[in-house]
Formats: C-alpha cells, sequence, structure tokens
C-alpha cells in the first residue's frame, strides 16, 4: 500500500464461517486443567493458597515458597523447565501480597489499616447481577478501619480486577477464607454510605448470597492479580504445545536467519518512504539510507527487515517510534493484503494509542484490542465499537447464540432460587411452603402449621403460617452504618489522576467486558431473625426435642425463636447447596460465551491489517490472537515489561518476532521486592537478558531531544549517543543567561508520609519558586514539567503550586518518574528529594535506569538565573529569596507606567500593565476639578457629588458642556484653593467658562512664546492632558501642535495634603486660521 492512501475496514460479509481454532484452543486449555502437574493450576489463587496451606498434605505453617532461580547467564536446559520457573515465580509475585495480607490479620485481627493491607468490615451481601461473565455479588462494607476518608476519585483501593479475600466475622481466616476479584468499580457506589463494590467469586464452591452473613474483607495495598493471570494460563498452554522461538529465548541461538516470509520474497517497495526506483532486493541488494533516517536508524530498519528475531536499543530521542512506523510501512506494502494482521503491542495505553495514530496516517484498516482509548478516533477502531456499528449476523455452529440462551435461563432460576430474600419478602421469616420445598419440614408438620395459623385470624383473611406460629418470638435484622466521616483527614491520595486511569484502562475491565456486568440484577435482604442460642449444645438439644414435633404448635412460645434459627440456617443451607450448582453452571456458561464472542470478534480482525493492543493484551486475548495466525508481532517499549508476558507472545504462527525498547531505562514492575534481584531477578526484562547474552542487536545513536549539554550528562551510560543538529541551536530558556542545566545541591533534611513515601519540604518549596519564576519570564505553564521519584514529593509540589494565585485555573504537569516515561516537554525540573545522614542510602536513585529517564554539569549550591531587562546575575540559595526577584533582580525598575509615574517595584518580568499604580492620580475631570483617587482606581470628583459634572453627563451633546474633547482647566496657573462651598461652587463654575471662552487667550499666547524655547532645548515631557491613561504625551513631534494651538505643558506645581502633587495645564481652544471669517483677537 503506497503512503497516504486509507483503505477502508473489510468488514464480514453475510457468509461468514466459524473459526474453529478458538474452540479448540479453549478445549485443550481446559482438559489439561485436570492434571496434576503445574500446568494444571487453577486460573484463580486457591483458598488454601491464600490461606498458605499445602495443597499436597494440608498442612500450613511453612514459611518457605519452593522457587527455582531464574537463569540470566546462559542457556536454558530445557523449555519446560524455562516456563515453569517463569511461572512460578509470577504466581508467587502476584498471590503473595494478599496471602501476607491475611497472615497479618489472622494474627492482629483488630488490626487497622496498615501499609500492606486494606480491611474492611461490616461486609453484607445486598445484590447479584446475572451479567455475561459472571454473577457479581454486590457488597457494602465499611472503611473505619482506615481511620481516614478515602478519595475514591485517586485512590487505587479496589480496584477493578483485584483479588481480595473474605471470611466470616466470626472466624477471621481461622478456617474459612473466601477469594474474589473485584468486578466493577462504580465511583457513585463507593461513595455512597455504606460504600458499594461488586465482586466475583472465583470458585463457584465458595459463592454466597446470605443477606445476614457478615464478612471482613481484605485487600493487598501492593500487587494486582489481574495483569498475570492471563500470562500465567497462557505459559501453561506453551508448556503443552510448545512454542516458536524457543531456540532463540531458552537456547539462544547466536545465529538467527530471516523470516521465513522475507525468504520467499525479499523484494520490498522502497517507495513508501520516499525512495524512488523499484522494489529492493533487501537480502543481497541494501541500499544507501535516505535523507529522512540518519544511519543508525537504517541500520535498525535492516535489522527489523532481515532478523526472524529483531531487537532494537533506543535510546531517549533517537526515534524509536519512528523507525517502528516505517518498518510497519515497509511491512504493509510488502506482504499481500490477504495474509493475517500484523499484531502491535505497547506496555501502556498511552503508547499503544500513541502508536496507532502513526499508522492511522497510511492504514485505516487497524482495529484496537482491549482497554478505553481516550483518544476518539482510536475508539471508533476498538472492537467493541466495530462490531457495535456493524452487526455480525450468528455464525452456524458457534457458541454466543447459545450460550446467551442458557445464560438467560440460568439466571431465571438463579432469581426463583433467592426469591425468599427478595426486598418484598424481607419482613416477613421463610415461608413454610419453602421449608417444605426444601425438605426442612414434613408434610404433616407443614399442613397442621398451616391448620393452627387458621385459628388464629378472622374468616377470610391470609397469613403465614410461620409468621403466625412465630409470633413475638422473632427480631428484626438491621445493619448500622456510621458515617465513615473523620472531618478534614483523607487518606494518602497514591497515585495521581493519570496512573489510577492508566492502571483502570490497562489492568481493568475494558469497554467490553463492562458489558458483562450489565445483566438482571436482584437485591437480596433479609430484616427477620429468630432468638439465637445460647451455645451449640443448646441448639442440639432444642433439636432433639422440637424439631421432630410433628405438631409444631406444641413447641413452647419461648422456644420458638431459637427453633426457626435453626429452620433458617437449615434452608439457608440448602439454598446455598442448589445456589453453588446454579453458579458452577452459570461459570461454564458465560465462558463459553466468552469464547462466541471471541469467534464474533476473529471475523472482524482477520480482515484487519493492523491489531493494537497492550502486552497484557497479548496474554488476555492470546485464543483470539492464535485463531487469526499471525506472522508477525512487533512490541514496543519490549524493555519495560517482565520477560513472561513476552514470551507469551509466540503464538505457533509466529514467524517474525520485532522487540524494540531500551533496557537502560525503565524495568518491569514487581509487587514482591525479594523477588526483583539475585537469584530470582524476575525484574529482567526478556529484551534485556537477551542483550546480556549476547544476541545481536542495533542501537540508535542519534538524539533530536535534550539540548547538548544535558546529553552530555547520560555519556556514562550512553557512550555512543550523539546529537542531532536540530538540538544543537536551541534558544536559550529565558531569565536564565544561557544555563540549560544545573545541579541545585542542599542539605535540607527529608521525610516521610504515612506510607513511608519520602517528601522534602524546602525542596518542594524551592522547585515551586523556580517555577514560577520561569513562567514570571515567559514561559507557558504546559511548557514545565515537574518530575520526582516520590509520589509524597509530587503531592508536596503539587499542592503548593495549585495555592499559588497566578497559577489559578492551569493545567500543571508535575510526575513521577515512572509515570512519565515516553513524555518529554522544554523545560523539566527534578525534584531528587533524598537528603539524609545515611549517604549510602539512595532508595530509587539508586536504579540507573531511572536517571536515564528522567534525563538532564553544572553544580552548586545556589542557582543562577539571569535578568532579561538588566543582564543582571542573582543566586538563589533558599526558597524564599524567589519573592525577592519578581521574575527580574533585585534592581529598581526603571520603566514608567501607562499613567507616568515611575513604576514602583523591583525590577520585574510582568508586563507593565498589570502594574497598579498607588499614587494619586493626575487626571482632570470633564467638570473641570481634579481626581482625589489613586491611580488605579476610578476616577472620583474632588467635590464629592458635582453638580457640574452631573450636569455635564446629563448634557449630552451640548458643546457648551465640558467635555473630554473641549476640557477645561483652572484660569489661574497655580494650584486652586480648598473646595469652594456648595452655594459657591455655580458661581465658579460660570466664571470660569466664561474666562476659558477667550478671556485667556492673550494670555496663554505670551505664556506659550516664553516657554516654547525651553522646551524645544529640553525635550521636556509633559504629562497627560488630564483626561485619562490613553491621553497622548507631548514631545518633540508635538511643538507644531503646540504652536498652532497656543498649548503650554508645564511642571507639576504646588501640593494638597498629604502628599498629592497637582499638575496644571493651560489650553486654549484652537487658533483660526487666517482666512477664517471667526477670526477673534
Amino acid at each position: 500500500m503506497r503512503a497516504g492512501r486509507l483503505n477502508p475496514t473489510r468488514l464480514p460479509g453475510p457468509n461468514i464461517t466459524l473459526n474453529k481454532d478458538i474452540q479448540a484452543y479453549v478445549q485443550e486449555t481446559r482438559h489439561a486443567a485436570a492434571g496434576d502437574t503445574w500446568t494444571a493450576n487453577p486460573e484463580l489463587p486457591t483458598t488454601n493458597e491464600i490461606l498458605g496451606i499445602d495443597e499436597s498434605d494440608g498442612s500450613s505453617g511453612s514459611n518457605i515458597v519452593d522457587l527455582v532461580p531464574n537463569n540470566i547467564d546462559g542457556p536454558w536446559l530445557s523449555t519446560e523447565m524455562y516456563l515453569r520457573a517463569h511461572y512460578n515465580l509470577l504466581r508467587e509475585n502476584a498471590v503473595a501480597p494478599l496471602r501476607d495480607a491475611v497472615a497479618y490479620v489472622k494474627g492482629q485481627p483488630r488490626m487497622k489499616d496498615s501499609l500492606d493491607v486494606c480491611i474492611y468490615e461490616k461486609v453484607y451481601v445486598v445484590g447479584i447481577t446475572c451479567g455475561d461473565a459472571g454473577i457479581a455479588v454486590k457488597l457494602t462494607f465499611s472503611t473505619a478501619r482506615a481511620g481516614k476518608n478515602i478519595v475514591w476519585e485517586y485512590s487505587p483501593r479496589l480496584t477493578t480486577g483485584t483479588i481480595v479475600a473474605l471470611t466470616p466475622a466470626n472466624d477471621m481466616f481461622k478456617s474459612k477464607c473466601i477469594v474474589a476479584v473485584v468486578a466493577a468499580r462504580p465511583l457513585d457506589g463507593l461513595k455512597k454510605n455504606p460504600a458499594e463494590i461488586d465482586i466475583f467469586y472465583t470458585r463457584a464452591e465458595d459463592a454466597e448470597f446470605d443477606p445476614q452473613l457478615e464478612f471482613v474483607m481484605i485487600e493487598a495495598r501492593s500487587g494486582y492479580y489481574e495483569a498475570s493471570r492471563h500470562t500465567l494460563t497462557a505459559l501453561q498452554k506453551m508448556a503443552r504445545e510448545g512454542f516458536p522461538f524457543s531456540e532463540y529465548l531458552c537456547g539462544l541461538q547466536p545465529n538467527i536467519e530471516p523470516p521465513e516470509y522475507i525468504k520467499l520474497n525479499p523484494f520490498i517497495d522502497m517507495s513508501v518512504i520516499g525512495e524512488e526506483g523499484e522494489k529492493v532486493d533487501v537480502l543481497n541488494n541494501w541500499p544507501p539510507p535516505p535523507e529522512s533516517l540518519d544511519s543508525s536508524q537504517w541500520n535498525a530498519l535492516r535489522q527489523i527487515l532481515m532478523k526472524r528475531l529483531a531487537i532494537v536499543q533506543g535510546p531517549p530521542g533517537t526515534g524509536k517510534t519512528h523507525v517502528s512506523v516505517i518498518a510497519l510501512r515497509l511491512l504493509l506494502a510488502t506482504i499481500p493484503s490477504t495474509d493475517p494482521p500484523i499484531i502491535i503491542a505497547a506496555q501502556t495505553n498511552h503508547a499503544l494509542d500513541q502508536l496507532l495514530r502513526h499508522v492511522a496516517l497510511f492504514e485505516m484498516n487497524y482495529v484496537r484490542l482491549g482497554g478505553r482509548s481516550t483518544d476518539m478516533d482510536i475508539k471508533k477502531r476498538t472492537i467493541f465499537e466495530l462490531r457495535k456499528a456493524n452487526p455480525i449476523p450468528t455464525i452456524p455452529g458457534g457458541l454466543f447464540g447459545p450460550s446467551k440462551k442458557r445464560l438467560k435461563e440460568l439466571a431465571e432460576n438463579i432469581f426463583k432460587l433467592l426469591e425468599p430474600f427478595a426486598p418484598g419478602n424481607s419482613k416477613s421469616p421463610i415461608s413454610a411452603a419453602q421449608l417444605l420445598k426444601l425438605n426442612i419440614i414434613s408434610q404433616l408438620q407443614y399442613d397442621l402449621l398451616v391448620k393452627g395459623a387458621e385459628g388464629w385470624v378472622h374468616g377470610g383473611d391470609q397469613v403465614e403460617p410461620l409468621s403466625a406460629w412465630l409470633g413475638d418470638r422473632k427480631v428484626k435484622f438491621e445493619v448500622v452504618y456510621q458515617a465513615d466521616n473523620f472531618g478534614f483527614v483523607e487518606d494518602d491520595i497514591d497515585l495521581e489522576y493519570e496512573q489510577l486511569k492508566e492502571l483502570e484502562m490497562e489492568q481493568g475491565l475494558d469497554e467490553e467486558d463492562s458489558e458483562y456486568l450489565r445483566g438482571p440484577y436482584m437485591s437480596l435482604m433479609e430484616q427477620v431473625r429468630g432468638h439465637s442460642l445460647s451455645a451449640a449444645a443448646a441448639a442440639e438439644a432444642l433439636r432433639a426435642r422440637y424439631l421432630e414435633y410433628d405438631d409444631l404448635w406444641k413447641v413452647p412460645s419461648r422456644d420458638r425463636g431459637g427453633v426457626y434459627s435453626i429452620f433458617q440456617k437449615l434452608a439457608k443451607a440448602a439454598i446455598r447447596a442448589l445456589f453453588r450448582s446454579f453458579a458452577k453452571r452459570y461459570e461454564m456458561a458465560a465462558e463459553n460465551l466468552k469464547t462466541g464472542k471471541w469467534e464474533l470478534n476473529s471475523t472482524i480482525i482477520q480482515s484487519a491489517r493492523v491489531v493494537g493492543m497492550t502486552t497484557t493484551g497479548l496474554s488476555k486475548y492470546r485464543a483470539l490472537i492464535s485463531s487469526v495466525k499471525p506472522k508477525i508481532i512487533m512490541i514496543e517499549e519490549a524493555a519495560e515489561v517482565i520477560e513472561a508476558p513476552i514470551t507469551a507472545a509466540c503464538v505457533k504462527s509466529l514467524e517474525h518476532l520485532i522487540l524494540i525498547g531500551d533496557h537502560k531505562q525503565l524495568q518491569g514492575n514487581c509487587a514482591v521486592k525479594e523477588l526483583e534481584g539475585e537469584p530470582f531477578f524476575l525484574q529482567v526484562s526478556l529484551f534485556e537478558r537477551l542483550v546480556h547474552n549476547g544476541i545481536d542487536f542495533k542501537t540508535l545513536t542519534k538524539q533530536r531531544r535534550m539540548a547538548p549539554e544535558i546529553r552530555r550528562i547520560l555519556a556514562p551510560i550512553y557512550d555512543d549517543l550523539e546529537d542531532h543538529p536540530s538540538v544543537v541551536a536551541r534558544p536559550a530558556v529565558p531569565g536564565m543567561g544561557g544555563v540549560n542545566s544545573f545541579f541545585f545541591c542542599h542539605d535540607w533534611p527529608e521525610s516521610s508520609d504515612s506510607l513511608l513515601s519520602k517528601y522534602n519540604d524546602r525542596e518542594a518549596r524551592m522547585i515551586v519558586g523556580f517555577f514560577i519564576y520561569l513562567h514570571l519570564n515567559g514561559v507557558p505553564v504546559q511548557d514545565i514539567t515537574i518530575l520526582t521519584f516520590y509520589n509524597g514529593q509530587r503531592k508536596k509540589i503539587l499542592k503548593a503550586l495549585r495555592d499559588n494565585n497566578i497559577l489559578q485555573g492551569q493545567y500543571l504537569k508535575v510526575s513521577t518518574v515512572d509515570s512519565y516515561q515516553g513524555e518529554e516537554n522544554e523545560i523539566v525540573l527534578l525534584s531528587l528529594v533524598r537528603s539524609n545522614e545515611n549517604s549510602g542510602n539512595m532508595g530509587f536513585l539508586a536504579v540507573e535506569n531511572r536517571i536515564v529517564n528522567c534525563g538532564p554539569r553544572r553544580i552548586g549550591y545556589r542557582v543562577p538565573i539571569t535578568c532579561g531587562n538588566h543582564q543582571a546575575k542573582t543566586y538563589i540559595a533558599e526558597p524564599d529569596h524567589w519573592s525577592l526577584t519578581n521574575g527580574g533582580c533585585t534592581l529598581k525598575c526603571d520603566q514608567k507606567l501607562k499613567c507616568g509615574h515611575d513604576c514602583p517595584l523591583r525590577c520585574h518580568a510582568v508586563s507593565h500593565s498589570q502594574v497598579k499604580c498607588q499614587q494619586p492620580c493626575t487626571e482632570l475631570l470633564p467638570c473641570g476639578h481634579g481626581c482625589v483617587e489613586i491611580c488605579d482606581c476610578p476616577c472620583k470628583c474632588q467635590y464629592g457629588e458635582c453638580a457640574v459634572l452631573n450636569g455635564c453627563l446629563r448634557a449630552g451633546e451640548n458643546s457648551s458642556s465640558p467635555t473630554r474633547e473641549n476640557p477645561v482647566v483652572t484660569p489661574t496657573g497655580t494650584r486652586t484653593g480648598p473646595p469652594r462651598a456648595p452655594d459657591a461652587h455655580a458661581d465658579f463654575v460660570q466664571n470660569y467658562q466664561a474666562y476659558s471662552n477667550g478671556g485667556a487667550k492673550q494670555d496663554d499666547a505670551r505664556l506659550a512664546s516664553k516657554e516654547l524655547a525651553t522646551i524645544e532645548c529640553e525635550n521636556v515631557k509633559a504629562p497627560p492632558l488630564l483626561l485619562g491613561n490613553d491621553a497622548p504625551r507631548f514631545d518633540k513631534r508635538s511643538l507644531p501642535i503646540l504652536k498652532e494651538n497656543a498649548v503650554l505643558p508645564v511642571r507639576p506645581t504646588g501640593h494638597h495634603p498629604p502628599t498629592r502633587q497637582k499638575y496644571v495645564q493651560y489650553y486654549s481652544p484652537g487658533r483660526p486660521s487666517s482666512n477664517s471669517p471667526d477670526k477673534k483677537v
């Protein structure tokens, strides 16, 4: 396909056929689960696994987990050992945080929330939703043990996909533990009192519905099982089927051949990147680089096209994505349009959307799998939106239609089974008819209950027999939640907003999955219970004495509450058994429905040319990907992902694996820190391991992002990195006098917040002062990014910026380094935070990769800044010193304000139009009087309620009225006297008008001739005509006008208490021309 040409989406036609490979893939996975090796482990953690009980012998209490070390030096002995080792490491990383959290709570049942554990109490079931993904149970809960208000918008608590553990409140994990997954996290539910959340039980055998059963729910603060569960399943599948590329990934074979499809057709059309000529045989005649690529990019492109396993390292700013996109264009132009789609993947949704935006410029026939894209154009290309816009007919032999029907039938049965707990029945005990149906009571017991109840009511009335029998021996069941209001104390915001959204999109439910929660919903409620028995022995005695009675009316009234409690318990046990049976069948039908949806999706995907997803999606949608038999998979940010998810991408049909990244930047994340380093090295990516073991790779060497002096800082890490000409002549940073990088040193001590995240208050204020200084010097807010390694410091800085009046309403870019990877900006301020007595304790900063990611050798204890007005250099050593600069320096501003007064400020960068003058106003009002206000305030006549001024305003077009075009002034050249009394004021104005209409002309001319010579010599700048700030100033160019009109500017005279200066100006009406008939003498 030629560059710039757009292909419409080729949607499936009416005669679509079933892709049988998907069902075969799923069936193979299910059959293998029946084995007894690691490949048969359940997808989700078991109760014993969370309680630390050995599955083989049932023993508990061991703190030892059997793990095989990760071999990062040299080849693996076998693929089975390789896959098993990574499976066990990944599962331990996913399960350990919750297992440890449960152990903490089991040992201290009354403990509060801690750095590792979130504890939710008063947890009750209040409803169920029968959705496409399974039975979601709605819970209410209290967060009282947090001791703080939860800011749910920013908190990562109970993120969709998180695993939690529930235990009855009277057990506290001594023997019972139910594992569940958060199904949905609607904010409106979390903000209720009590808060609400939806969960899926991981095993149907543990499903619970009892509205009166109180639980405690535990969540680990670290770890995220959802991110690993699909990869774990994929590794199990690969162990049974084998996988391509094992000779490279496990055996480290150094000789890498070209892809098979390139061997068969080595001719590539280079015209798509601007090269003229015929197709090039890349195996035998690799051309010289074009102008659009530097030599290292061209070599990397050759590596991508000619190696079956292609690895390209791209340091910061060297154009990794640019090379990826060109490679995609060449590949799409080379492979037939009937070939399977090219799969592209990236670590984050944000990076994936960036890549797809580039793809959309030359290929519109692409599909995005998973995630909730924030880009509206890309969102239209998600599988969910494409299928919604173009409904696909039922596929003969597919699972979608039958599974949908089966789920509906099961949902009806489940709701019918739980009808005794519907809100309409909640105020009554379980009916006698229901007890009979469940075989809790006999037919004779039921008949005698009914007969006995008839004697308690009037003829024709209806009464539930058991309710009449129970009488007043029932107790109302009600759960009271106290408002979790802890004043202004809020839970620490663990994540920035963008990080939380990314977490939800990346690892939670995507657009299509969210549909799974939509389905019939039933509220569950039970407000009646019998008197609780005092002891188990008493219960057994009652059972023996009364439950066998044929006539239950013979049970003493005082004991009927206890007997009903036993009936209630037996009834719930019977209903629970049926409910779990239905839940098991519903779970299987939901799995079949998911397979059916994959069958529908495959009809769209197999007709696309490019399919994009995150690296998590490579495992999550592996059955779907495998079914379209892709030959090419390209993974960006491959060095940021731990090894297993990349290995899982190797489906049977794969011929070409392209890994693009930088192992010297960020590594993958581990929830268990003990697994990061030796001997497990879980944090090491496949990319890094292969490079470390000498597998061939190419490195991009010419950077286009950093100023040269910043790039030189990275020389110890990237010794071959060069500057592109575009970064050599960049403009200087305003206010910095040519300094583009500087390391500011201090000895201000660090601190820790309640989550043990580090912060440094004085450093935060120093950073904020620097930010404002740059902004005052004309740098837009959006061009400045503040980075820090610690979320505690990020919160400190962000709060201080938001509290500054200058920045109100601005979008401020303050991020942690780990969340900023792949971004760029004009100016970056980096807060390193750490300053402690233990000089060896660097924390995050000990990781070289994080230093690379934040990117700026000047160093000192004072920040040098340079004033743009005076070129004066100032040194800032303390946060408070920024307030002395106003964005400039400490010299006095030598400019005048618009009103003519001297600027009262020190040197500053802000425009004078924003400076408020506090000097007395020099304006002369239309009434002829002076203004009594300061310059910054609206003018006000010195006589208060001025009759003349009011008359002027009423006069409108009256030419005799004083106006700005025909101003009036005092009739003398001296300071006026004190304000006259109101009764003399009108006479004064009348005399003044007579004088101004001609009496002063001769005197004006005499004074003008006397003063004009002085003006010409001194170029005196007169004050403005006292008519407002927009009046013209006088200079030499005004002299002809002065001479023609006999206008004389004079210096200020006189003083008005306390310090007011008065400017007086003589003004005569324009002199008529010599040939004017109206000429006056």
